[in-house]
């Protein structure tokens, strides 16, 4: 790395790879799928590291009756009794972490909740919640999404904190949890006034800068049949079947949405899929199912409103009903269960995009990628809430929730120097 100040070679020297691999073990050893009570236990474990490396620390119990009746609630796809909100702030002017005249200059995000690990039989290291190092990857349940990044961000700071490089704007970390079913965390965090002139989510970009991401709805399709004794097949209808019809609708309806993506999305082969990924249906093999029910994930468009896409698809669904002489009078019926992850940008020349280049690019020696991303984040919260925002962060979102999921470790080490270069030339 060359033309460096003093002051930011100082801040990089200060970098601890080996305490940031051992934040990831720790934050791995916390089973923290969404919904259970190491959700909250994660989050007190933030907190307390973040008072270590000498922050501000706002740690609120989260009142999930008041935040589930916010008309613009994203949405939950999994009970809670209780949730945990945490913000850090290095360089506060104020103890009022909330209060508009100290807004830090940059603020770091990640989720610490996770995805269940499926059959832990399948994990080569056999317990998905102890830190696995081997061949230079780190792995581990939520190593790659998104305690990798929670880390490297955990270990920008601690950086900053002890180089004694002073700021002369504060500096924000946000942990959120609840991003997997809807966004719960991030939701909260800006309920209760936390904002920065600009944000990083620390999310997987595979060394990649994303300033954009599509969204995405759960759907719930119900198709109607008539159940009779299998034997007698020609005499019921199978929703089975009827299925197919909808099916036929709904790759058609994809194929026509993917036609044309924006130029930061067409490397991707569907930037916004529809898919099926549970089917229910029937109760006895030697009978008709008069009932198939369907849930699945429904991309939704930069640019496009939830109630816009909503519409389109009813719309798809609907004609197909009308052109089949059985559902035309038992019409499929439509549902949308689970989070609502809306489309987020950053906005169009902000200079954030052309910072992050910039760091990235005298850590790694290259300049970046920019790339748009298939899946819903939290970066459509804040961008909602008039947070510029772009995701850069440590790992592929090919291996998120996957069995043995994983981060490079290298990669996970270069990120925590592209946040540490890009906070202290934000927050001086």
């Amino acid at each position: 790395m060359t033309g460096l100040t003093p002051d930011e070679r100082r801040v990089l020297d200060a970098v601890d790879d080996d305490a940031i691999v051992s934040d990831l073990a720790a934050l791995v050893g916390i089973p923290s799928v969404g919904g259970t009570p190491a959700e909250v236990a994660v989050q007190q474990w933030c907190a307390e590291r973040l008072r270590v490396l000498g922050m501000q620390v706002d740690e609120w119990e989260i009142d999930l009756p008041s935040v589930l009746a916010e008309h613009d609630f994203p949405g939950m796809e999994v009970d809670r009794v209780s949730a945990l909100g945490v913000v850090g702030v290095l360089g506060a002017p104020s103890p009022d972490l909330t209060d508009s005249s100290g807004v830090p200059a940059l603020a770091f995000c990640g989720h610490t909740d996770v995805v269940p690990p499926g059959e832990r039989e399948a994990w080569p290291g056999g317990d998905p919640f102890v830190l696995r190092l081997e061949e230079g990857r780190a792995h581990g349940r939520g190593a790659c999404d998104m305690k990798g990044g929670v880390a490297a961000m955990i270990g920008a700071t601690d950086a900053l904190h002890r180089s004694g490089v002073a700021l002369t704007r504060p500096l924000a970390i946000h942990c959120v949890s609840g991003e997997e079913d809807g966004g719960l965390g991030a939701f909260a965090t800006l309920r209760r006034g936390h904002r920065a002139s600009a944000c990083v989510i620390t999310e997987p970009t595979a060394e990649l800068v994303v300033p954009a991401n599509a969204g995405s709805l759960t759907f719930r399709i119900e198709v109607p049949g008539l159940a009779t004794h299998g034997s007698l097949r020609w005499q019921g209808v199978s929703a089975v079947d009827k299925l197919d019809v909808v099916q036929g609708a709904l790759r058609r309806l994809e194929a026509e949405r993917n036609e044309s993506p924006p130029a930061e999305f067409d490397h991707l082969d569907l930037p916004w899929p529809l898919s099926i990924g549970v089917l229910r249906a029937g109760d006895w093999a030697s009978t008709v199912p008069d009932l198939v029910v369907a849930e699945g994930r429904y991309g939704i468009r930069p640019g496009e409103s939830v109630a816009e896409a909503i519409a389109v698809f009813e719309a798809a669904v609907a004609r197909a009903s009308d052109g089949d002489p059985w559902l035309r009078d038992h019409p499929v019926r439509v549902s949308w269960p689970g989070g609502a992850f809306a489309p987020g940008v950053l906005p169009d020349g902000h200079p954030l995009l052309g910072e992050v280049s910039e760091a990235v690019t005298t850590v790694r020696g290259e300049v970046p990628g920019v790339r748009g991303a298939p899946y819903g984040s939290d970066l459509r919260l804040y961008a909602a809430a008039g947070v510029p925002t772009l995701q850069y962060g440590p790992g592929s979102i090919q291996h998120a929730h996957s069995v043995d999921e994983h981060v490079e470790v290298a990669d996970l080490l270069a990120c925590a120097r592209v946040y540490a270069l890009l906070a202290l030339r934000a927050c001086r």
